[in-house]
């Protein structure tokens, strides 16, 4: 690749009810080549996804009008959402949540407070995984 070509943006899609922790997502990842879609909702985060077709998807579990459970299945029974990077972003970090996570869909989970150092590693490393 030629130092004049710019790596194509990835649309990432921030579906957090929470502001302050929406706010803190987009500060980590603005600069990171993603062009940052926001959702507050699971309403909103479902039909923002599907209008919007992001490559990943930061999806909170504690939502209100839908949980993150449900968007995630709602988008997975969707051909187009089948190989979309759909990561939890949540504060449920018991034992056991993160599997929960994962046979519902889920491709990987963050837990909450979020890591600012390694937020972005953590998204590439799930890129990674399934691409």
């Amino acid at each position: 690749m030629k130092e004049t070509e710019k790596v194509p943006e990835k649309k990432l899609l921030i579906v957090e009810d929470n502001q302050d922790s929406r706010e803190l997502v987009i500060k980590i990842l603005k600069n990171r080549n993603y062009q940052l879609i926001e959702a507050f909702d699971g309403e909103d985060g479902l039909e923002k996804a599907i209008a919007e077709q992001p490559d990943i998807i930061l999806l909170d579990i504690s939502l209100p009008k839908m949980g993150g459970y449900e968007v995630v299945k709602n988008l997975r029974l969707r051909k187009e959402f089948k190989h979309t990077l759909i990561i939890a972003l949540t504060a449920h970090a018991m034992k056991g949540d993160e599997e929960k996570a994962l046979k519902a869909g889920f491709n990987g989970y963050i837990s909450k407070p979020i890591n600012v150092h390694v937020l972005p590693d953590q998204i590439e490393n799930y890129a990674k995984k399934t691409i």
